[in-house]
């Protein structure tokens, strides 16, 4: 399956634009999925049908899902509940009902990740189009399979499951249950399920579109998302340049200011333009009407993706493309088997490959959009 990923500035029209997509490829033929992570049903407003919680067909080819977080955090606490009885029932806590149940600060996101993973792996669809949240709260939504697993691995290693087998025998001793086996199976199915969505987004047939009015504004926002979405190795396969203006309006200020953004954008991106209607577009006539992107069905480009390191002079270069980070916004930190990054805002923990532990950082340099980290093989860990 392809996976389009679409976000942007808020107010963009990124709704629109993935809602548009969708139908253009349901209306070539391919099963197509658009998924929403919007609270509100703006993508029902789009589509001129409303969208529940269920997914909902709209055509024999079209199909759109907006996943319900309360009830979906409602199952997950209460199935918590059932798995941990005895341990509940020995600190003496009461059992919490469905009805009082509310979702915490990030159960929205958890559960719009199942989400995406269980439409990926729908073999119903060709195509998955998700309409992500505007650009910080997506590549906030994107990192957290990553950063979650690596929360997991450091409070609950996994080597440390090796002494399960003892866990039954210290039980009986102690009789009272022990609680190690069904936290570590609930970390494994976290893990697991954490994993599914980080190999949906690494799948060479997921690409970004960014979404966004050109403009100084837009521009700004489009290149503060390229460089997260980079530090992330998401590629950004198509820049929509939405709402633009035709050359014959009367406002003539804004139609130069548009240009020269387009002008900048095409040296940089692949972009498409979406025509101004002159009206919020509503209904299928109307989303037509727009003339959004079709499906690219080539492989995303891999020169977004964090590349290989290669041998130069006796030293190790990790290359990893930054496009539009400057010097000034980058930091760098060595941390045992691990190397954190932050430019722009955005911080990543990135694990060196198995080589590179084996060396001394021997310097870094940012240039062309390209951060470099040199690496001198350690002589004491180094084979001879």
């Amino acid at each position: 399956m392809r996976t389009i990923l679409i976000t942007g500035p808020g107010g963009s029209g990124r709704t629109t634009v993935a809602a548009a997509t969708a139908l253009r490829a349901a209306a070539e033929g391919t099963p197509t999925l658009v998924l929403s992570a919007d609270r509100e049903d703006t993508l029902g407003a789009a589509l001129g049908t409303a969208t529940g919680p269920e997914p909902t067909r709209l055509t024999p080819t079209l199909t759109a899902w907006r996943p319900d977080a309360a009830a979906r955090f409602r199952e997950d606490l209460t199935a918590f509940q059932t798995r941990a009885a005895n341990v509940l029932d020995l600190l003496g806590a009461s059992r919490l009902d469905a009805e009082e149940l509310t979702p915490l600060p990030g159960a929205e996101e958890l559960s719009f990740l199942r989400a995406l993973r269980d439409a990926a792996l729908s073999e119903r669809y060709e195509l998955l189009v998700v309409d992500l949240p505007p650009a910080p709260r997506a590549l906030a939504l994107l990192a957290l399979p990553e950063e979650l697993r690596r929360y997991l691995r450091r409070l609950l290693p996994p080597e440390r499951q090796a002494a399960r087998a003892l866990r039954p025998v210290l039980g009986r001793l102690a009789g009272v249950p022990m609680p190690a086996d069904w936290l570590y199976e609930t970390a494994a199915r976290w893990d697991a399920e954490l994993a599914a969505v980080e190999a949906v987004l690494a799948d060479r047939h997921t690409a970004v579109r960014l979404v966004a009015e050109p403009g100084p504004a837009g521009a700004d926002a489009v290149r503060t998302a390229r460089l997260g979405l980079a530090l992330r190795g998401l590629p950004c396969a198509t820049l929509v340049a939405n709402r633009v203006l035709p050359e014959d309006t009367s406002l003539h200020t804004l139609v130069a200011q548009q240009r020269k953004t387009l002008a900048e954008w095409a040296e940089a991106y692949e972009v498409t333009t979406v025509a101004h209607l002159g009206h919020d577009p509503r209904g299928t006539d109307d989303l037509a009407a727009l003339a959004a992107p079709g499906v690219n069905t080539a492989p995303a480009p891999v020169e977004w993706r964090v590349a290989d390191r290669i041998e130069e002079d006796g030293v190790l270069v990790w290359h990893i493309p930054l496009p539009g980070a400057i010097r000034d916004g980058l930091d760098l930190v060595r941390r045992g088997d691990e190397v954190v990054i932050t430019v722009g805002g955005f911080r990543r923990i990135v694990a060196l490959p198995s080589a590179l532990r084996r060396c001394t950082v021997a310097g870094a340099a940012l240039r062309d959009g390209e951060l470099r980290l040199r690496f001198a093989p350690d002589p004491e860990l180094w084979p001879r």
